[in-house]
Order: structure tokens, then sequence, then C-alpha cells
């Protein structure tokens, strides 16, 4: 019982960690019953499943995150343990997909400063 409300505290806190981005986080679970949903529901497109453990089996829970996503989220394990701070796991293939749209809005970005200054510019891919 000890370790699921600490998964619930875990949630919350991570949750209000979220919040202070920006994004309307909350817990997944309170509103949803235990269905598959997320831990934490807040960034569209992403299936959180949230660790507050010491020891984690971080491939279960990426598997656990993958099992539970719809198809078009990306499954991300969003964990921490005592004293240290959040870390965010995803299979390597997600996270490629995310690095390239902000690799893409970098790109847009320069270009956008080229035109602006006048100067002369190439973006590197």
């Amino acid at each position: 019982m000890d370790s699921r409300e600490k998964g619930k505290r875990g949630e919350r806190e991570l949750a209000g960690v979220l919040r202070g981005y920006g994004y309307e986080s909350r817990r997944g679970q309170q509103y949803c019953g235990a269905d598959g949903s997320a831990d934490v529901v807040g960034l569209p497109g992403i299936h959180i499943e949230c660790k507050r453990v010491e020891k984690l089996n971080l491939y279960d829970a990426i598997e656990q995150s993958r099992h539970d996503a719809c198809q078009n989220e990306l499954p991300v394990v969003m964990h921490r343990k005592n004293r240290c701070e959040w870390l965010a796991s995803m299979p390597l293939e997600y996270f490629i997909e995310i690095y390239r749209e902000w690799q893409a809005g970098q790109e847009l970005e320069g270009e956008q400063q080229c035109r602006t200054d006048g100067s002369s510019c190439t973006v590197k891919p």
C-alpha cells in the first residue's frame, strides 16, 4: 500500500513540475481509473508512464508505456528516485522523431534570421 501511495505522490509531483513548464498537467488515473490510461496527462501526443522508485526496471516500464500508448502517442517513462532530478526515457526511434522536428524548427529559425538581418548565411542540416 505504501508503494501505491508513493506512486500517486510521484504522479502529483510530476504533474506539478510539468505545470511549472506551462502545461496543464494532472494525474490521469484519478479521472479514468486503471484502464491503461497515462499516469500523467497534459503533453499532447505523449503517453507518460510515471515511476517514482529507487530501483527501476526501465525496459519493463518502457514496454508498459508502449503497450498502453494510443496509436498517435509517443511512449515515455518519466522517473526519478529520492534526491535526484526527473528524467525522461524513451525508445531511440521516438527520440529521433522528436529531435528531427526540433532540428527542422531550428533550420527554419535560422533561415528567418538570415532574411531579417540581411546577412548571408547557410543553415547546416
